[in-house]
């Protein structure tokens, strides 16, 4: 350990280390002429092509940080190397000797929108030392290039940003540009702001990574662009603000095991990082900068710790390769918008996130709870596990009112620094875990979408959610492949069939919840459910089902069983274990407990908990409850009584 790094022993000179094994690693693998970088494996589900461009461009928001930071210093010679390499990619006519150089263009193929942002980010940022090396027609090309974003649709979403990025750089360079676009694309990243410094990205209930990575990160890098211009100046005092309230949520949802697996596009594991950096580039963070780097450093240690960049190497997952947890847009490239969790590398070193103190995490100092509203998540933190959890009342990757399929990485009840969310098997697409469900007279479990959230507050110590929905079942083929597409991600849509409204109550406190339920049948159900039913979070029982000769498989971590809690309040008829093979990457064998009853009508609870802290909670001073009529009222140890109305 270091003086300056007690919890991480790593200062800027790790991270300067790490970016330079990462950046040797993809100039290895780059094109004869760079204009591409294809990492091992088998091809995405774009193209080889847009692999190549995605590792070139993404791998070079890393080099332009390098570059940045050290002020042009450049032993690697990556300016030289991404310059040739942005003349070979841009040229739309090389010839034969350079045709593995040729970038897929915007008006060939959508992800080339994607690309163009880090491109435009890269040369902006770097102009002294790649922009104005490049020759006059080289220029010509790459601005002939980037324009084409201009004739492109975009989904309404994160993507506005990357035309904003664009048109501001071309802008930048005394190019044609559209202010038209630009003043579009901000008017619907104002109409998704929710409040409280959140962001979603687009009009539905879409929270994840994405809020922090993409719609306040990219804002932010945005507003230093151009920071003369009214507009940008304008911007930056709102955005500013917002991403310092941000920023005070996030820190709540960092612990010991890394990033919450929530959302998708997991694997840019520490692109997580983007807005803790962002904040320090704009001079907005409300953290102090040791507690900064404490939180970089740190996840970046969680992930190398298990296998995530072997031979320095960014592979398809969350730890080792799983390419389960990918999407259909995922290539070999696609991890390293992980650049954007370095981006702290573009600042100086004698700046005070690399000079500070190391300082502890909310949860490393204490028991942490916190409501954060736009969300919907009611998040609670325990110290003597490092364990973030999180109740989830709000959000579902959908609009209030729409019915989707389940997507358990948006429509799970609960959320962990230590758990995550089936992604393959007969568990895909299915609320296996963390869930509360109806049967049908087919055994199929009903999907959680489009839910109304009636409460979200703390009492005291104790937070407590409630959110109703209408259970529903989605006749729709689930494909049995690894490549779901994006329908699998927020739900497939398909023929619909209702059924009751479900309400349901989470009490949390300690990393124990009491979860409460009650069904009420509506006038126009389409079915009639046989069975009520609730499971537990999903953990690793690997120890349970290895042979003695067990070896983990390459995609997991070391197993390290995590203790959960599913304890009956009131009657269930059944209990079970649900138990999968390779469904999540963090271990081999994945288990959920479930208690189901076929007497539906009426109020059900349910303990449910993860983690040694809530375990032994559980065991040693579990809460108080009681039941009367459509009320619960619990009582944990030492804090204020709760009651919830069903």
């Amino acid at each position: 350990m270091t003086e300056i790094s007690p919890f991480t022993g790593w200062t800027r000179a790790d991270w300067e280390q790490l970016a330079d094994r990462l950046l040797r690693a993809g100039m290895a693998h780059g094109s004869p002429g760079h204009g591409r970088i294809t990492y091992p494996g088998a091809p995405g589900g774009l193209s080889h092509e847009i692999d190549g461009l995605e590792g070139f461009a993404r791998t070079g928001l890393l080099a332009g940080a390098r570059l940045i930071g050290e002020h042009g210093a450049d032993p690697l010679g990556l300016a030289e190397w991404w310059a040739a390499g942005i003349a070979a990619g841009a040229d739309p006519r090389p010839d034969e000797q350079h045709r593995a150089d040729r970038w897929v263009r915007p008006s060939e193929h959508p992800q080339a929108v994607v690309e163009s942002c880090s491109i435009a980010l890269l040369l902006h940022f770097t102009r002294p030392w790649i922009w104005e090396g490049l020759t006059s027609r080289s220029q010509e090309q790459v601005i002939d290039y980037l324009s084409e974003l201009r004739g492109c649709g975009i989904p309404a979403n994160n993507w506005v940003w990357f035309q904003i990025i664009v048109e501001t750089f071309l802008r930048g360079v005394g190019a044609e540009w559209s202010a038209e676009i630009v003043e579009r694309n901000l008017a619907s990243h104002e109409s998704w702001y929710r409040g409280e410094g959140w962001l979603s990205d687009g009009a539905a209930r879409n929270y994840d990574h994405y809020v922090g990575w993409a719609m306040e990160t990219l804002p932010a890098l945005w507003t230093l662009m151009a920071p003369e211009w009214d507009l940008a100046r304008d911007f930056a005092a709102i955005h500013g603000a917002r991403l310092r309230r941000y920023l005070e949520d996030d820190q709540y949802l960092v612990g010991g095991g890394g990033p919450l697996i929530q959302g998708r596009s997991l694997t840019y594991r520490w692109c997580t990082l983007a807005p803790f950096w962002a904040g320090e580039l704009m001079g907005v963070s409300p953290l102090d900068p040791g507690l900064t780097r404490r939180i970089c450093s740190g996840t970046v240690q969680h992930f190398l710790a298990h296998g995530a960049a072997e031979d320095d190497i960014l592979t398809m997952g969350w730890f080792r390769e799983f390419r389960s947890m990918t999407q259909y847009y995922s290539g070999t490239g696609s991890p390293y918008w992980a650049s954007k969790g370095m981006l702290g590398l573009a600042l100086d070193a004698r700046a005070s996130v690399w000079t500070a103190v190391e300082r502890p995490t909310p949860v490393e100092l204490a028991d942490t709870h916190r409501v954060i509203r736009a969300p919907g998540w009611l998040v609670s933190g325990t110290r003597s596990d490092g364990v973030i959890r999180l109740a989830n009342v709000g959000t579902d990757g959908a609009r209030p009112g729409e019915l989707n399929g389940e997507a358990p990485l948006y429509t799970s009840l609960g959320y962990s620094t230590v758990t995550a969310p089936p992604m393959a098997g007969a568990w895909k697409g299915v609320p296996a875990a963390s869930s509360v469900c109806l049967r049908d007279a087919g055994g199929r479990p009903s999907a959680r979408s489009g839910q109304q959230v009636l409460r979200l507050e703390a009492v005291g110590r104790v937070l407590v959610g409630i959110s109703r929905w209408r259970s529903h079942w989605m006749d729709a083929e689930r494909p049995d492949n690894g490549d779901a597409g994006e329908d699998f991600w927020y739900g497939w849509q398909g023929s619909l069939a209702t059924g009751p409204w479900i309400t349901c109550a989470a009490v949390l406190h300690a990393g124990l919840e009491v979860r409460c339920i009650r069904v009420r049948p509506g006038i126009d159900d389409d079915v009639e459910p046989v069975a009520l039913e609730a499971s537990g979070w999903p953990v690793d029982s690997a120890l349970e089902h290895a042979e003695p000769d067990h070896a983990a498989p390459a995609h997991a971590a070391q197993a390290q069983p995590v203790r959960s809690v599913l304890a009956p309040v009131t009657t269930w008829s059944q209990s079970g274990t649900r138990t999968e093979t390779g469904v999540t990457p963090l271990s081999e064998w994945t288990s959920a407990d479930w208690v189901r009853t076929s007497q539906i009508d009426g109020v059900h609870v349910v303990l449910v908990g993860i983690g040694e802290a809530a375990a032994a909670a559980a065991q040693a001073e579990p809460p108080a409850v009681s039941v009367e009529g459509d009320s619960v009222r619990v009582v944990f140890a030492g804090q204020q009584p709760v009651t919830v109305e069903l």
